[in-house]
């Protein structure tokens, strides 16, 4: 089947203000907010713009429940960091990245606490570390029993707050990239609701642009990602012309809590993965194991593991959801260490001390995303990219529990510490050239057909018919010839533009990997395969033409070549 041909620019009036920075940050999760203060630190004098699709704390960091994995007890390592990460990645994370991420992220960890983060400490004032899924040991660090994401947001928020020479724009949604004539990131577009400081589509310019936009769980009908998550950055990078890699690599979280019907669309509230690593077990409705001989860890296995066995249980019992049980925890510990799940299910009439949760899988986490070093750099000059938007090599085929907010923490400030050896210096943006891909929009009325479709075919379960179906449904889901819809520039057609470009980009990978591995699991090819050990880089061409390639892995020293 011919790759499609996607938009090369959004459709969008021109600019009708426009705003100049230094460095220009998009997002305001916990990456974003790092970039934001640790430019600031390193250039005091940088005039930084940060610019926020919704309020500052309405990103995916404040849903984090479990914590941050950083090697911080006695008996652990940096080392011993770095072995559980790669295991988990199935021989796709980039070592050198890894090693980044594990050595540095202590040290991030302890500033965050310096900044005024208050994490879980033991009756002796130390850190109280405990485990998730593929640790082999106690290193997550944690907040308000299962609150971590909400305290470091505010922590990260406070600091900015305190900050006058820090920009913030809320209730912006970035349009397109700037570039300069030589290809070079100038700033970007970006449209204000009438609820921001500005209104209407403007033009920031920038010597620098960093995305920290997130994920983009929202082209699934189930997803414990917020709404703003609709792969914003990475369909702006792909726009760009930027290197995105790894997209068929979602995670789906085990544990979601299913509702009635409430699985069947939109954000659902997470159970955290912290709840089994104090204890807690999945079982079917009968009360048996589900976990149990499937791997070494049981309920603890990475979570790929985790998501698939439940799904082959669903799908044999005929079920949409299994239980999670935690009765034997006892009331105590499930209100010390859970309070906010408890809230949870009991604003549902589930009670977790007295009763086995509801859960099923849904899309949490993109391991994939725009293409950046360990530096934060993306293939195109100027523009960075930091946290789960980003790509960097750390996750390979399947992120390791809890590494994803030490991956922004670290990562961000790699990013300021690039730039403060020199901010690059574009010339003035130039005119977009028009392909026959630019200003297409999408049918935002057909936004829950596309969640739907890529639910059904692109899911924890995929294979040949229903990627081959997916593709298909993609090329026409939004098309306004096929609909005969009038779709006005706006937020609701932007957004449904990047979905639907995120998830044609993905259903590609998808396809093209012929073989299983970590978070991507092919019923047609069920085993892991040494010739696809490597990673598929996506890129439109400048008349948005959607190309796939494959790039073959270094050869692993870390492992003796034993990964496929």
């Amino acid at each position: 089947m011919p790759l499609p041909v996607l938009p090369t620019r959004l459709g969008a009036p021109r600019a009708g203000w426009t705003r100049h920075a230094d460095v220009v940050v998009i997002g305001s999760g916990v990456a974003g907010l790092t970039a934001v203060l640790r430019v600031r630190a390193a250039l005091p004098a940088s005039r930084v713009l940060l610019v926020t699709k919704a309020l500052l704390d309405e990103g995916s960091t404040r849903w984090a429940q479990g914590g941050i994995a950083a090697a911080l007890a006695a008996e652990d390592s940096p080392d011993d960091h770095l072995r559980d990460t790669l295991v988990a990645g199935v021989g796709l994370c980039d070592p050198e990245a890894v090693r980044v991420l594990v050595t540095e992220g202590p040290g991030r960890v302890r500033e965050l606490a310096a900044l005024g983060a208050r994490f879980d400490r033991t009756a002796a004032g130390e850190l109280s570390l405990t485990r998730e899924g593929g640790h082999l040991r106690n290193r997550i660090v944690h907040a308000g029993g299962d609150a971590t994401g909400l305290e470091v947001e505010r922590a990260l928020i406070a600091a900015l707050r305190a900050d006058e020479g820090v920009e913030v724009i809320e209730h912006a949604l970035v349009l397109d990239l700037l570039v300069d004539a030589d290809g070079h990131a100038a700033g970007a577009t970006l449209h204000v609701l009438g609820e921001g400081t500005r209104d209407g589509v403007g033009a920031v310019t920038a010597r620098a642009v960093v995305l920290a936009t997130g994920g983009m769980g929202q082209i699934y009908a189930s997803t414990t990602n917020p709404p703003v998550s609709t792969g914003d950055g990475v369909a702006l990078a792909l726009r760009a012309g930027a290197v995105v890699t790894d997209l068929e690599f979602v995670q789906f979280h085990p544990t979601a809590l299913r509702v009635g019907n409430a699985g069947s669309a939109g954000q659902q509230p997470l159970v955290s993965e912290a709840m089994r690593g104090e204890g807690a077990v999945l079982v079917d409705a009968a009360g048996e194991r589900v976990m149990d001989g499937v791997h070494p860890l049981a309920d603890l296995a990475p979570r790929d593991v985790v998501a698939k066995q439940m799904s082959r249980v669903m799908a044999a019992q005929g079920v949409d959801h299994l239980y999670l049980d935690a009765r034997h925890l006892g009331e105590r510990t499930i209100l010390r260490r859970f309070p906010t799940i408890t809230a949870q299910c009991r604003s549902h009439g589930i009670d977790p001390v007295t009763q086995p949760i509801p859960v099923a899988p849904a899309a949490h986490y993109a391991s994939g995303g725009v293409r950046a070093d360990t530096w934060g750099r993306t293939s195109v000059p100027g523009l960075y990219a930091c946290g789960e938007v980003a790509c960097t090599g750390v996750h390979g085929a399947n992120r390791l529990a809890s590494n994803s907010l030490l991956e922004g923490l670290v990562f961000a400030a790699r990013i300021a510490e690039h730039l403060s050896g020199g901010l690059p210096s574009p010339g003035a943006p130039a005119e977009t050239a028009a392909g026959r891909a630019s200003a297409g929009l999408a049918d935002p009325g057909e936004r829950g057909d596309l969640a739907r479709t890529m639910t059904d075919g692109a899911g924890v379960l995929r294979g040949a018919p229903s990627l081959v179906a997916t593709a298909k449904a993609l090329a026409g889901i939004g098309d306004v010839r096929l609909t005969r819809a009038t779709v006005t520039a706006g937020p609701e057609a932007w957004e449904m533009t990047n979905l639907r470009t995120v998830a044609t980009a993905l259903v590609a990978a998808a396809a093209a990997r012929t073989e299983t591995r970590g978070s991507h699991w092919r019923e047609d090819f069920a085993d892991a395969d040494a010739a696809w050990r490597g990673h598929l880089l996506a890129r439109l061409d400048p008349d948005g033409a959607l190309g796939v390639t494959f790039e073959p892995a270094p050869a692993d020293e870390t492992d003796g070549g034993k990964t496929p």
